[in-house]
């Protein structure tokens, strides 16, 4: 199922990132851009999200990641159903020490009770810097 109507993302999105889930999200600066259960767009800061080396963290990666692909798999769950994360996998092809990130998950598969989204991490030149994929489990709340 794929949400279509404005208030009811909005409300979902506002669900998915608010509560416990957003402390984490706010904290890491993560912004989202573009919302759809086909493909959710979001970026987030180096700044504050990097490991000793001044580098963007890794894991920090991974959380932009399963944000985005969570958030398009409520979307895609649609009213009533959750979206659990199952599997996430990430691949770091180079490092970033400066400026914003931006991912772009895409559904993959959407059934009824699973959802794979590839999303790619690029930095401010377009230059791709993480590839990951995410595997939610949907099910009723």
């Amino acid at each position: 199922m794929t949400m279509t109507d404005p208030q009811e993302v909005a409300r979902i999105v506002e669900e998915v990132l608010g509560g416990n889930g957003g402390a984490l999200v706010e904290r890491m600066g993560i912004e989202l851009t573009g919302v759809s259960a086909e493909r959710v767009t979001g970026r987030m800061p180096v700044e504050g999200n990097t490991q000793p080396y001044g580098l963007l963290h890794g894991g920090a990666s991974c959380v932009l990641a399963e944000t985005l692909g969570s958030v398009g798999a409520v979307l895609h769950a649609g009213p009533g159903r959750i979206a659990v994360g199952i599997e996430i996998s990430a691949t770091h092809h180079r490092a970033v020490s400066s400026g914003h990130v931006v991912g772009v998950a895409t559904l993959v598969h959407g059934g009824r009770s699973v959802a794979t989204y590839e999303i790619e991490i690029t930095d401010e030149r377009d230059r791709r810097v993480c590839s990951s994929r995410l595997t939610c489990m949907l099910r009723d709340a």
